[in-house]
């Protein structure tokens, strides 16, 4: 893992190339902040943007991509499909809108935001028909659970190639991360740095100590070592500078160990089965 950098991509098992880094652009509603976000993130070499309809920010990120005037096949767009626009002809269309807004001819990748029961298949056929069409490159889920994906197996053509879900030091989802290793399929972590809440954790104060980084960056640093993608997201230019320099140190076997005992199974999110029996995500403290 030391000779990646920011600008490094993993292959797919479908062929393509994603940066194993990029930035997530949730909640940044603020049309301003999300563009100089983007604008700060390309200047520094991340290359992969992470949005979703859900976001409300399609628009914004089009903005920005334009502002930067790069070559489309050097940065990596990534959307998600929301629960309520799921189901074959929901996804065609609420896409069509996605792309529009974006200013796209395509999206680099796709994902089922959540899994829900109530158009699981109808939801992937249309994802397999907008890459046959080429409308998207590569296709994926977000927040799908063994289950979800061991039922998926059942009736897909082709699997998705990355599963996006919540990852950090307290809630570390080996077994998912191994489930996704074992289906070549790229565990992409979201909400990478816990939101911010395990930055006094004392075991990351002092492996950052030693080697004179932040606790952030020894998280990110953890997840890289993994061999797992990640988004973190930021408005200041300074923070995704700093979630960026992680490439020039490496992390002893003990302190991946000493960070792997921190899981706690602590979401800061939904649980995953719950949203897929109702079909939404639900008021979560």
């Amino acid at each position: 893992m030391s000779n990646y950098s920011i600008g490094s991509r993993i292959e797919l098992s479908d062929g393509n190339k994603m940066p194993i880094q990029g930035l997530g652009v949730y909640k940044m509603t603020d049309e301003e902040q999300a563009i100089n976000a983007i604008q700060s993130a390309y200047k520094f070499g991340y290359r992969l943007f992470d949005t979703a309809q859900m976001y409300g920010n399609e628009e914004a990120v089009g903005r920005a991509l334009q502002s930067i005037n790069a070559d489309r096949n050097e940065i990596f767009i990534t959307t998600k499909i929301s629960e309520e626009n799921q189901g074959y002809d929901g996804v065609m269309k609420s896409f069509e809108q996605s792309l529009k807004k974006l200013g796209l001819d395509y999206v680099d990748l796709l994902l089922v935001h959540w899994p829900i029961h109530q158009h699981f298949f109808e939801t992937w056929k249309a994802f397999e028909q907008l890459k046959s069409e080429g409308l998207v490159k590569s296709i994926g889920t977000s927040n799908y659970g063994m289950i979800h994906l061991e039922y998926l197996k059942t009736k897909a053509n082709e699997m998705p190639v990355v599963n996006q879900i919540e990852n950090h030091p307290y809630l570390s989802q080996a077994a998912m991360v191994e489930f996704d290793k074992n289906n070549q399929i790229v565990t992409q972590a979201w909400a990478p740095l816990g939101r911010g809440r395990i930055f006094d954790d004392p075991t990351l104060i002092k492996i950052a100590d030693n080697h004179k980084k932040s606790t952030a960056q020894i998280i990110l640093r953890w997840h890289l070592q993994r061999g797992i993608s990640f988004i973190p997201k930021s408005v200041h230019e300074n923070r995704i500078i700093e979630n960026g320099s992680i490439y020039d140190f490496e992390l002893t076997n003990e302190e991946m160990m000493l960070i792997d005992d921190m899981n706690k199974n602590v979401r800061i999110s939904q649980e995953p089965e719950m949203v897929y029996e109702i079909g939404h995500q639900y008021p979560h403290g």
